[in-house]
Order: structure tokens, then sequence, then C-alpha cells
């Protein structure tokens, strides 16, 4: 039987370990901890189009894994992920969106609120 390592890349390694604490006090980070923590091809994969149809104007949309550029967007929001594709960093900021790493929506957004999970 294969003995599961975790993840293996250094920066998700320690981003796990700065979700550890947060992840005690709120829900929202204990889920987002869990979802990074599932091998690579389990996690989630967003394509923008998606983002357009479940995301309001103006929200913060968390995805715990990669943003790919599939569709177009039309509404402005912030986006926080583990990856980016270009093309969808593109699409987002064309839209007058933001994206940033989950790094810094936990330095911005400690509590988790008013964050959507999508994926």
């Amino acid at each position: 039987m294969v003995k599961r390592t975790g993840p293996t890349n250094y920066q998700l390694k320690e981003l796990l370990v700065q979700l550890e604490s947060k992840a005690l006090q709120s829900k929202f980070w204990n889920r987002v901890k869990e979802d990074l923590e599932k091998p690579t091809r389990q996690r989630r994969i967003v394509n923008v189009y998606k983002i357009d149809k479940y995301a309001q104007d103006g929200e913060t949309i968390v995805v715990p894994g990669k943003v790919l550029s599939v569709g177009e967007l039309t509404k402005k929001v912030e986006v926080a992920a583990l990856m980016f594709s270009e093309e969808a960093k593109r699409k987002i900021e064309g839209a007058k969106g933001k994206t940033f790493s989950l790094q810094e929506l936990l330095h911005k957004n400690p509590e988790g609120k008013g964050v959507r999970i999508l994926g």
C-alpha cells in the first residue's frame, strides 16, 4: 500500500501551515484547508464562465484550486485562487476585477467573512 505524503509544493505547504491556526477558528478556512490538502487530481478547477454565472457583482470568490479561461466575465469580482492561467487573469482584470493569491486573502480577510467558495 502506498503511503500518502500530502502536497509536495513548498508554497502550498507553507500556506497550509498558515491555515492551520485559522482553521481552528473559522469553518470557512477549515474548508479551504481541507480542499487544498487533497491530491492534485481532486483539486477544484473553475472556468471563468462559472465565476460569471454564480458570482454576484462586487463579490469575493475563493477557488481552492486553479482558475482557467474558458468563457467570458461580465461582472466585477475579486477572485482568490491557488493558481490562475494567464488568460484567466487577463479576463478577470479586463472586467475590472482583481486576482490575488489565497495568502493575500488570508491577510486581507482573516475571518473569511463575505467570501464564497466556488468549484
